[in-house]
């Protein structure tokens, strides 16, 4: 027999598996186009998986750096090969740093699209542009608005 309380639980879980997202359907060779509705779930879950996929390869990467500068910490006797060898370890690590704050813009834009502001220009407001969110999926700004900007960062910076 259930009780009351294990009655509500189960009611209550049958309703949060109601507000879960339905898993959207995409073929492999989709790709968003602009006679289909802006920011349909087929384009979200297009710019969702490009953005994971792109995040995962980026902390394979780093994984690998990791790995690679913990074995790489040997005595290297000659001078010039231990300069050479700090080097690269300098710009590996700037690269990986590079990447750490591609990773933290990839989590906003998850971010957006799980808050229904993905593909909409911070600044106007307006629809970005598909090709532009499909060569850079972490745009914040529509094609105008980022030249606007850097034009106006290129005034302050001559002055």
């Amino acid at each position: 027999m259930i009780r009351e309380s294990q009655m509500s639980d189960t009611i209550g879980h049958s309703e949060g598996a109601k507000k879960m997202k339905q898993e959207v359907f995409l073929p492999e060779d989709y790709r968003p186009a602009e006679d289909e509705p802006f920011m349909n779930d087929r384009q979200l879950e297009y710019f969702r998986r490009k953005l994971i996929t792109w995040k995962n390869e980026l902390l394979a990467g780093s994984r690998d750096t990791i790995e690679g500068l913990q074995d790489g910490t040997r005595n290297i006797p000659d001078v010039a090969d231990r300069a050479s060898e700090e080097t690269d370890r300098a710009l590996e690590l700037r690269t990986r740093d590079r990447q750490r704050k591609l990773v933290a813009k990839i989590d906003a834009a998850l971010r957006r699209i799980d808050e229904g502001e993905y593909g909409f220009c911070e600044v106007t407001g307006d629809p970005i542009s598909l090709k532009r969110l499909d060569a850079r999926p972490i745009a914040t700004m529509s094609l105008e608005a980022q030249e606007r900007h850097e034009r106006r960062e290129k005034v302050h910076r001559d002055d």
